[in-house]
């Protein structure tokens, strides 16, 4: 399993975006996206360093693997 970097929130939705997931709204904090035919829906903290294991969390809830994030950031 690859190490994975530290992302900033803001990075985070940047590559999700890439994956065809968009932000659809924010709550304090966290910033919600959604994808056309997917049933969950991510809630990414905008913090400056998103914590390791809610990553891999983001990561596996919208279907990727670590390598195909790591190699769209």
């Amino acid at each position: 399993m690859p190490s994975l970097p530290r992302f900033s929130g803001q990075k985070v939705v940047q590559v999700f975006t890439k994956f065809g997931w968009q932000v659809v709204r924010q709550r304090g904090s966290h910033i919600i996206m959604v994808k056309e035919g997917e049933y969950a829906t991510l809630s990414v903290p905008n913090h400056s360093e998103v914590a390791k294991g809610t990553l891999r969390g983001l990561i596996r809830a919208a279907g990727l693997t670590v390598s195909e994030f790591i190699a769209a950031s």
